[in-house]
């Protein structure tokens, strides 16, 4: 988390204002592959809280964000430089990834949860199982043992499921099946 001074200025409107910041901030996280998961300004007292979630397809790693957070304000301010205020007044900027709550509503949400339990609403019935597998069409999921196909137009959000004392990883292969895999320490046989 950083804290801005901003200039003082003429503001842009909200949609161009968050054009501009988008502009500024996504080359930053395209240079170190993530993706930018949300982009919200709001107030807060005489000031403005910028906040940005990051993801990748191999998670997020806390020293990278704090690169990545310089990295951001340092766009931000040669945007401001180049183009005049980006929010009026002066704002903070926050960045984190997403927590476990973050809904899955992309293709990329659900492949990066391989593995994963979750629960998602299938037209009028709510599903609970793993995430076996998806690509840019669906996602298969093992629900109680049966294998379950499912278009992400058939989908609602979905929902990562905490597992407390789930012992080992699950491994998948091409198919979708599943091994259980040994818990770390232990070798295969």
């Amino acid at each position: 988390m950083m804290a801005r001074s901003g200039r003082t200025g003429t503001a842009p409107s909200a949609g161009r204002q968050k054009e501009r910041l988008r502009a500024a901030i996504e080359p930053v996280l395209a240079a170190v592959r993530y993706d930018l998961e949300e982009l919200a300004v709001s107030r807060a007292g005489n000031r403005s809280v910028v906040r940005v979630v990051v993801d990748s397809d191999q998670g997020v790693d806390s020293d990278v964000i704090a690169d990545v957070s310089r990295e951001i304000s340092a766009a931000l301010d040669e945007a401001e430089v180049a183009e005049g205020p980006l929010i009026p007044g002066g704002y903070t900027l926050e960045v984190s990834s997403p927590g476990i709550d973050r809904p899955l509503t992309q293709p990329r949400h659900w492949k990066r949860n391989r593995g994963r339990l979750v629960t998602v609403r299938v037209g009028q019935a709510t599903r609970t199982g793993r995430v076996l597998s998806a690509d840019d069409d669906g996602v298969r999921l093992d629900v109680a043992g049966e294998v379950q196909d499912l278009r992400y137009a058939e989908l609602g959000p979905g929902k990562v499921q905490i597992e407390f004392g789930r012992s080992g990883t699950l491994e998948f292969g091409e198919d979708g099946g599943r091994e259980d895999a040994p818990e770390s320490g232990e070798e295969e046989p």
